[in-house]
C-alpha cells in the first residue's frame, strides 16, 4: 500500500453514508477545537453502545457457572463425569471456526444488518436455554450460541480500531473492555437476583437466569439496529466535514482510511504472516485466566465453604480493582506509545494471583489471589489487542487480524473448561497450574515479536530496507 497526497473517497448510499463523495487533502489543516469535539462525539457515539451490547454477549457466554451453582447442575445431572466441562467447551468449537468467515462478510452485508441478525439470533438461543430438560439439549444450545456469537467480538474490534489513530486506540479498547467485563463481573449478582424467581411459572430459579438474560439480549437487538456504528467511510452520524477529518487523521497516521479489496488471495497472504498467529496465541494465553475465573470462581468459592448465595455474591468483587489499574495501564501505554513492557507487568501480576489462588493455605489469601489474577489479566487483554492492532495496516489485514486474535483467544476458553476438571474440585490445582503455563508462553511470544519488530524498525531507520514496513512509507512497528 502507498500513500497518496490526494484521495477520492466514494461513499455510496448502499454503505449507509450521509455523503456521496469526499476528497482528502494531505496538507489540509483542521481547527484543534473542532477536532477535539468531533473525536469526543465519536467516542460517545461508538464506545458505550458497543460495550453495552458486548457485555451481554459476555454475560450470556459465562453464566453457566452461576446457573450451575443455582441448581442447574443437580437438575440436569451435570455432576456426572465431565458433562459440565463438555457443555462449557462445545460453545467454542463453532465460535472458533466461524470467526474469520463472519468478519469477511461484515462489509458485504453491512454492519447494522449483520450485527443485528447476530444479536437477535443468540438472544433467542439464550432464551431457549431456560426451557431445556436434558444436558444434551443444553449442549445443542451452547453450540448454536457459539455459531451466532462467533463474529461479533472481532467485528467490534475491527470497527473500533478503524476509527482511531494507533496510539489513541488503547484507551478506547480499555474502556470498551472494562465496561463489558464489569457487566460480566455483575453476572453472578444478576444471576442470584434472577434465581430468586424460583417457583414462578413452575420454573426453577436457574431457568429464569437464561430466560431474563435472553429477553434483555433480544431488546439489545433493537438497540443494535438503531445505534450500531459503521466504519468511518460508511457512517451516517457525522457531518461531511467531520467525516473528512476522521478519514484524514487515520490516513495521516497509517494510510489505510479507505478499504482495500478483500479477496481470497489477499486473505491467504495475510494468513501467512506469523506475527498474526503470535498475536492470537498471546490473546489465547491472556484469555485463559479470564475464562477460568468467569466459569469457575463461583464453584471454587463454594468449595472454600461459602454458601451458594455467598459464592455468587463474592464472585463479583474481584472485578472491581481491575477498573482503575487497567485504565492506568492504557493511559500510560498510549502516552508513551509502548505496549510490550506493560504486557509484561500485567502478566507478572496475573501470575502472582494465580499462584496464590492455587497454593495459598488460607482461603482469605486465595480469595485475594482472585483479585490479583483479574487485575493483571484485565490489564493485559486490551494491551495485547492494542499491540496487535497497532502493527497491521489495511482494512483487509485488520479484518483477518481481529478474527484470528479472537478465534485463537477462544481456544483459551476451551483450555479453561477442559483443564478445570470436576475430579479436581475444590482446589483445581492442575487447572491453575496450566493457567500459569499459559502465561509463560505469552511472555515467550511477546519476546519473539518484540525482538522481530525492533530489528525491522532498526533496519528501516538505518536505510537497510528498500520495502517499507507493512507496505506503508513512514510506518514503524509499535513495541
Amino acid at each position: 500500500m502507498t500513500t497518496r497526497d490526494d484521495k477520492d473517497v466514494k461513499l455510496s448510499e448502499k454503505d449507509g453514508s450521509s455523503v456521496d463523495s469526499l476528497k482528502l487533502e494531505s496538507n489540509e489543516q483542521y481547527d484543534a477545537e473542532f477536532e477535539r469535539k468531533t473525536m469526543r462525539y465519536v467516542d460517545w457515539r461508538i464506545i458505550p453502545v458497543l460495550a453495552m451490547v458486548y457485555s451481554f454477549a459476555l454475560i450470556d457466554r459465562i453464566n453457566l457457572g452461576a446457573a450451575h451453582t443455582a441448581g442447574m447442575g443437580v437438575d440436569l445431572g451435570l455432576m456426572t463425569g465431565d458433562r459440565f466441562s463438555i457443555i462449557s467447551c462445545m460453545y467454542f468449537v463453532p465460535y472458533i471456526l466461524l470467526q474469520l468467515p463472519g468478519n469477511l462478510v461484515l462489509r458485504k452485508f453491512g454492519v447494522r444488518n449483520w450485527l443485528t441478525f447476530i444479536v437477535v439470533s443468540w438472544g433467542a438461543v439464550q432464551l431457549g436455554m431456560g426451557f431445556v430438560y436434558s444436558w444434551g439439549y443444553l449442549v445443542l444450545c451452547r453450540v448454536l450460541l457459539g455459531v451466532f456469537e462467533a463474529s461479533f467480538f472481532p467485528s467490534l474490534l475491527w470497527i473500533i480500531t478503524a476509527w482511531y489513530k494507533r496510539h489513541e486506540v488503547h484507551k478506547r479498547l480499555a474502556v470498551f473492555y472494562l465496561i463489558s467485563v464489569t457487566a460480566g463481573g455483575l453476572s453472578p449478582i444478576l444471576a442470584y437476583v434472577f434465581s430468586l424467581l424460583k417457583g414462578r411459572g413452575g420454573l426453577e430459579g436457574w431457568r429464569w437466569i437464561f430466560i431474563i438474560e435472553g429477553l434483555i439480549t433480544l431488546f439489545l437487538g433493537l438497540i443494535t439496529w438503531l445505534y450500531i456504528p459503521a466504519f468511518p467511510d460508511q457512517n451516517n452520524f457525522l457531518t461531511p466535514e467531520q467525516t473528512k477529518l476522521v478519514l484524514k487523521r487515520i490516513d495521516d497516521d497509517r494510510g489505510d482510511a479507505i478499504p482495500d479489496p478483500l479477496t481470497a488471495h489477499i486473505v491467504f497472504k495475510h494468513l501467512r504472516d506469523w506475527t498474526l498467529w503470535a498475536y492470537g496465541i498471546m490473546f489465547m494465553c491472556a484469555a485463559m485466566p479470564s475464562y477460568a475465573q468467569s466459569f469457575f470462581i463461583p464453584i471454587i468459592l463454594r468449595g472454600m465453604g461459602w454458601s451458594q448465595t455467598a459464592a455468587l455474591l463474592l464472585s463479583a468483587p474481584p472485578y472491581g480493582p481491575s477498573i482503575p489499574t487497567t485504565m492506568l495501564v492504557a493511559y500510560l501505554s498510549d502516552r508513551y506509545k509502548h505496549r510490550s513492557g506493560f504486557i509484561v507487568l500485567c502478566v507478572v501480576v496475573c501470575l502472582t494471583g494465580v499462584s496464590l489462588l492455587a497454593w495459598a493455605k488460607q482461603d482469605e489469601v486465595r480469595y485475594f489471589g482472585a483479585f490479583l489474577t483479574n487485575a493483571g489479566n484485565s490489564g493485559a487483554i486490551p494491551t495485547i489487542l492494542a499491540y496487535s492492532s497497532n502493527n497491521v495496516v489495511s482494512h483487509s489485514k485488520r479484518s483477518v487480524q481481529t478474527a484470528m486474535v479472537v478465534s485463537l483467544g477462544a481456544i483459551g476458553g476451551i483450555l479453561a473448561t477442559t483443564v478445570f476438571r470436576a475430579v479436581d474440585y475444590p482446589r483445581y490445582i492442575p487447572g491453575l497450574g496450566a493457567t500459569l503455563g499459559s502465561q509463560g508462553l505469552l511472555l515467550f511470544l511477546l519476546g519473539a515479536t518484540t525482538i522481530h519488530f525492533t530489528r525491522l524498525n532498526r533496519q528501516m531507520r538505518e536505510g537497510k530496507r528498500q520495502e517499507p514496513l507493512e507496505g506503508q512509507p513512514g510506518f514503524f512497528y509499535t513495541l
